[in-house]
Parts: C-alpha cells; structure tokens; sequence
C-alpha cells in the first residue's frame, strides 16, 4: 500500500481529499452510488489496496487473484456517464478512462463497468472495455 499523506487530493480525481473522499470507504464505510464505489475501487488500485478491490467485486464474477500489476502506476480517473447506481437504485453503470503509466508507456483504461447492490452494499459486477 502507497501512504497518501495527510490533506493531499484523492486519486480518484474528485477535487475532495482522500481522507474525507475514498479513504473512509477503504477503511470500512459503505458507498453510497455505484460512481463513488467506482471512484474507491480506482484509488484502491492507485494506492495498492488490492484487499479492497477484492472485497468489492462480485464474489460471483472475481477473479481468485487480485494481485497489483508491477510497474503500473495509475495516473488519472475521468468519469464519463453514469447510469443509475443511485442512493435508491440497485444497478447502475460507470464510464470512466482511466490513464496509466507502464515501462512500455503511457495507456488507457476505457470501460463501462456494471455495479449492483449486494446485502445492502454497491459492489463491482463487470465491465466492458473499448479498444
């Protein structure tokens, strides 16, 4: 896990800073919308917390192994459209872009993910991603 030092912005690029923004998810809270679960799960990955990117993903569709890939470095998070995943919906989808840095370059992750409400609790389901 990368420590974010204490006031700096969240990685997921909501302008708050991470301790009042994903941080309280990542320690335990509950979120709200699918778009903030999505925003979490990105600073999850950007911050090496791949214990919460498995605990919110469908136990039905996760993979056995969620390990961070080496050398990755996530950059940046621009949520495209939201579609449902409201405080009283219970499905709801996220297109984002998400742009990383690898030893080959840089890149980007374009996906529609599918979040639904499992016991109560937005959690990741699937996702289509655009060439």
């Amino acid at each position: 896990m990368t420590p974010l030092p204490a006031g700096r912005k969240c990685p997921c690029g909501s302008g708050a800073t991470y301790d009042i923004c994903c941080e309280p998810l990542h320690d335990g809270a509950s979120a709200k919308t699918a778009e903030a679960l999505m925003r979490s799960r990105y600073s999850a990955y950007a911050t090496g917390q791949s214990d919460y990117v498995f605990r919110t993903w469908h136990p039905r569709t996760r993979p056995a192994d969620i390990s961070p890939i080496s050398g990755v470095t996530w950059v940046s998070l621009e949520i495209l459209r939201t579609v449902d995943g409201g405080v009283f919906d219970d499905t709801g989808t996220v297109e984002f872009r998400a742009c990383y840095d690898s030893a080959d370059g840089k890149h980007v992750l374009h996906e529609t993910s599918r979040f639904e409400r499992r016991a109560g609790r937005w959690v990741y389901v699937d996702g289509d991603i655009t060439e």
